[in-house]
């Protein structure tokens, strides 16, 4: 049996040039066909008085909100600021600082507005998590060292053997040879050979029987 989704009615509609209202042309006296051609007549006063309304919507006075700038400029300029501030706290040794201002920054960059680019979001943290490990490690914290490095590096994976490094530096401190044996060869697979993971990785075979 057919069904609607089966056939195809080419309907008598036509559209007025001025007002862009459609209506129909049907002039069929049959009682099926009168019958059929009301509910279509329904149908589209409902579609033109639908077409009305956005129009004198539109027509009213309102203001239309600009498009969303691509990056905030102003966020940028304080990621930034955070991570150099950081960074100078690190170089003074005062590494719990360091970590205060790198969990700002990735506060600040994980939050940007979603129609922001989201490869300036995984540069931002990847740079911001392997910063915060490093200070982590002064502080022989390995756990939350290897953490952070490990999430800098699901950020960004490819132009980041520094958080490779410390992750692996990370699990070999803490006696996760094995881990830190497969987490280095991985490394040295995706960023080549780098000359602080190929020294760890004789560190860590050296620790293996």
């Amino acid at each position: 049996m057919a069904t609607d989704q089966d056939t195809f009615t080419l309907l008598p509609l036509s559209m007025h040039p001025q007002t862009k209202a459609i209506t129909t042309t049907s002039s069929s006296s049959s009682s099926s066909t009168t019958t059929a051609s009301r509910a279509l007549a329904a149908e589209l006063e409902a579609l033109n008085t639908l077409h009305r309304t956005l129009l004198s919507t539109l027509e009213a006075p309102f203001t239309v909100p600009p498009p969303p700038v691509p990056v905030l400029p102003k966020r940028s300029a304080q990621i930034k600021k955070l991570r150099e501030t950081g960074n100078d706290a690190f170089k003074a040794a005062k590494y719990q600082d360091a970590i205060g201002f790198y969990t700002l920054g990735l506060k600040m960059a994980l939050t940007r507005p979603h129609w922001e680019p989201s490869g300036l979001v995984r540069d931002e943290a990847a740079m911001l998590f392997a910063n915060r490990a490093q200070a982590h490690m002064e502080l022989r914290d390995w756990v939350q060292g290897s953490a952070d490095a490990e999430c800098s590096v699901e950020a960004k994976k490819v132009g980041n053997p520094k958080a490779w490094f410390r992750r692996g530096k990370c699990l070999f401190e803490m006696g996760r040879y094995e881990e830190a044996r497969d987490w280095v060869g991985k490394g040295l697979e995706v960023e080549g050979e780098d000359s602080e993971m190929l020294k760890l990785q004789k560190e860590v075979e050296a620790k293996l029987p």
